[in-house]
């Protein structure tokens, strides 16, 4: 990770960890690094946001650094990163970049690049963009005359990502009552349209965006919303999204929560079923449930286990040409489909399951059972003289072997905060807690630890 760009982009406090200068700074680097690459033409960028109200700062400012470096700007206004991303490859642009902090509140905010393809931008190009900020910005040409670049509204996009997702499933979602948490994000438009376009009877709620009630207490890290409305309604299934709807999860017709390890369950076997499962391979992180992978063993699915974060699930799909993976908070790619997660492709993809079934999500899901897991943040003084320390590995080869086949352990480095993640997996929660306080206490005993977190 660098200074400013992590795992999923530049991410901070609007308007103190990232600024609207940040932002002018980064078009200004992006227009002038792909106008080289263009001598008859310009270079050309499309932008989209959420519903953050600094992402129309935001928005500006990229815009106007982009121009003043000679490229140009096309807006997508409010949309979601999927659309970025599907637009960026199948329209020919040089880059993509999506305003927005995902799942988190309204006062903060990001941005994240994506190459020509529509993938994640390579580390050494973010290197190269941040040593830039940091440095004398003067170096970089001013495009004048006839070189300044236009801004250019490309709301006909959105339109053409809809009309691709309505492509994709074989038959109509026709007297199927589906039910949407758009978290007052990216798909408070978009995720209507699609289902109504499918046949659905669409339902909706949180799809009044006021700029600071994106993700408050709604969406997938607020579901028990989507849970009642489901049960009240009667619906057959809900889908929440988060703040830019790359992640979605499911709540099945009795109001149960499916999180993204039993989505991926259940597709990844229907998939194999009908022979469309690469490899007979499902990618997963390291911090999936131990129930999936019971599960997965049980029906004969072998798996990856990559380090967490979406960039590293999708590297290795990429590179072993897996179709599925993903992440336990619903962050699943379908790689036939889109080169990073997409919230509405993951809940198309599931609804085809149920249709071609005909079988209700709480059957479909029944095949998986999720371990209860306890997962604690510790504040250490050295993250990595921890996990080197002898008295703390051997707590966890004692957890380990202790626990056997019937759970398991993991001590892991943040990649965004100061602190190392304990979490246990086992039959019980007692048990859980029993083997990360066991590990705790090892840290606090070689003198590293500080303090557990809230």
């Amino acid at each position: 990770m660098g200074k400013y760009f992590g795992t999923d982009g530049f991410r901070g406090k609007a308007g103190v960890d990232l600024t609207a200068e940040h932002a002018f700074q980064v078009g200004r680097f992006l227009g002038w690094y792909y106008s080289r690459k263009h001598t008859e033409d310009s270079a050309r960028i499309v932008i989209g946001k959420d519903t953050r109200r600094s992402s129309y700062m935001f928005e500006n400012a990229l815009a106007a650094g982009i121009t003043s470096s000679g490229a140009d700007a096309y807006l997508l206004h409010v949309t979601t990163t999927p659309c970025v991303s599907y637009i960026t490859r199948t329209e020919n642009f040089d880059c993509g970049v999506m305003i927005s902090a995902s799942h988190n509140p309204f006062y903060d905010n990001g941005i994240k690049l994506m190459n020509g393809v529509g993938e994640k931008m390579d580390d050494a190009l973010q290197a190269e963009l941040e040593a830039f900020i940091d440095g004398d910005p003067a170096y970089l040409p001013w495009a004048t005359e006839g070189k300044v670049g236009k801004t250019i509204d490309f709301y006909s996009g959105r339109n053409r990502y809809i009309g691709y997702l309505t492509s994709l499933p074989s038959r109509s979602f026709e007297k199927h009552k589906v039910g949407l948490d758009c978290a007052n994000g990216s798909s408070w438009m978009i995720g209507r349209a699609v289902f109504d376009a499918l046949g659905a009877k669409t339902y909706v709620i949180n799809d009044q965006p006021d700029g600071v009630n994106i993700n408050t207490d709604c969406g997938s890290t607020h579901i028990e919303g989507l849970q009642l409305y489901v049960r009240e309604h009667h619906l057959d299934v809900g889908f929440a999204f988060d703040g830019d709807a790359d992640r979605c999860l499911a709540v099945d017709e009795r109001g149960q929560v499916l999180n993204g390890d039993k989505i991926m369950y259940i597709c990844a076997k229907h998939f194999k079923e009908r022979g469309q499962l690469p490899s007979n391979t499902l990618v997963t992180t390291v911090m999936s449930n131990f129930g999936l992978y019971k599960a997965l063993d049980k029906a004969g699915i072998r798996y990856e286990k990559t380090a967490v974060g979406d960039r590293y699930v999708y590297e290795n799909m990429k590179e072993n040409d897996f179709m599925i993976g993903g992440e336990q908070s619903g962050h699943i790619i379908f790689r036939k489909y889109a080169h990073t997660g997409d919230g509405l492709i993951t809940a198309i993809m599931l609804m085809q399951v149920m249709i071609d079934t005909q079988l209700p999500l709480s059957v479909l899901a029944a095949g998986v059972t999720m371990y209860p897991q306890v997962l604690k943040n510790v504040r250490v003084d050295d993250k990595d003289l921890t996990l080197a320390d002898a008295a703390v590995q051997a707590a966890v080869d004692e957890c380990t072997a202790e626990l056997g086949d019937s759970g398991r352990v993991l001590l892991r480095k943040s990649g965004t905060e100061p602190v190392l993640r304990v979490m246990a997996e086992a039959g019980t929660a007692e048990e859980c807690e029993k083997q990360v306080d066991r590990i705790i206490a090892a840290m606090e005993k070689s003198g590293h630890l500080i303090e557990v977190k809230k």
